[in-house]
């Protein structure tokens, strides 16, 4: 018989290890699990899959990450609101930055030989809407993910452009926008804009390999910032001192 079903995400794969050892333990909701460091130890995974793993358990309400204390059972059995499980092929947060810097790099090096003064007007007027939200995060993802539209529009094709949208579009799912709430603030915010100015410096200046090195410097950072701003590593850190 013909299997049809996709594989786990391996951010879900290591949640079911993280579940798996909170039964084989008889851990309780309010229990603390094994610090960060030792549960990627004995699950032998990296640390930002395991990240990833807790963020979701976290979202689920299977965990809970107490900033300056580490990482507890959670007390209720299910998602914390509607929309918020994914399902179990669903790709993470990750692996997503991941195709996009893959994809956008290579778009942003083609937007360069390719962009009219009309194209790098439009990038300006964003690039001016974001600095005046900041404080804003949902303003802040919307012009995010027009910048990159924005970029990809200014190849003249309509395909990329599409393909960028609708790339952008998988992170505004209430489950994405948990996982975004554990690293963006005014100063990631802040960040991100100095890094899409680097980014439109690059197209205005007709230059592409700058283009795409630019792109892939930013969504390469965010993905840093995303494992950065989970609070599990800092809670354990803040509990020791």
């Amino acid at each position: 018989m013909v299997q049809n079903e996709r594989p786990r995400r391996q951010y879900r794969q290591v949640a079911d290890q993280i579940q798996a050892l909170v039964a084989a333990r008889k851990l309780g909701p309010g229990q603390r699990l094994p610090s960060e460091r030792e549960l990627a130890e004995m699950l032998s995974v990296s640390r930002p899959s395991l990240r990833e793993a807790l963020i979701a358990l976290d979202v689920e309400g299977h965990v809970e990450i107490r900033m300056g204390s580490g990482i507890y059972v959670g007390s209720t059995a299910g998602p914390r609101a509607e929309g918020d499980t994914p399902r179990p092929d669903a790709e993470g947060p990750l692996e997503l930055l991941r195709a996009r810097c893959v994809i956008e790099s290579a778009i942003a090096e083609e937007a360069a030989a390719h962009a009219t003064p009309r194209s790098v007007a439009r990038l300006d007027d964003n690039l001016r809407e974001m600095a005046a939200c900041l404080d804003d995060t949902a303003q802040a993802i919307r012009l995010d993910g027009a910048f990159h539209i924005e970029v990809a529009s200014a190849t003249g094709n309509a395909v990329l452009a599409k393909l960028t949208a609708e790339t952008f579009h998988k992170r505004m799912s209430p489950y994405f926008a948990q996982f975004s709430a554990y690293f963006e603030n005014p100063r990631t915010w802040r960040l991100a804009l100095e890094e899409h100015g680097t980014v439109r410096d690059a197209i205005a200046a007709a230059d592409p390999p700058a283009a795409r090195d630019a792109m892939r410097h930013h969504l390469t950072e965010a993905g840093r910032r995303f494992i950065d701003g989970v609070l599990a590593e800092r809670a354990e850190e803040s509990a020791a001192t």
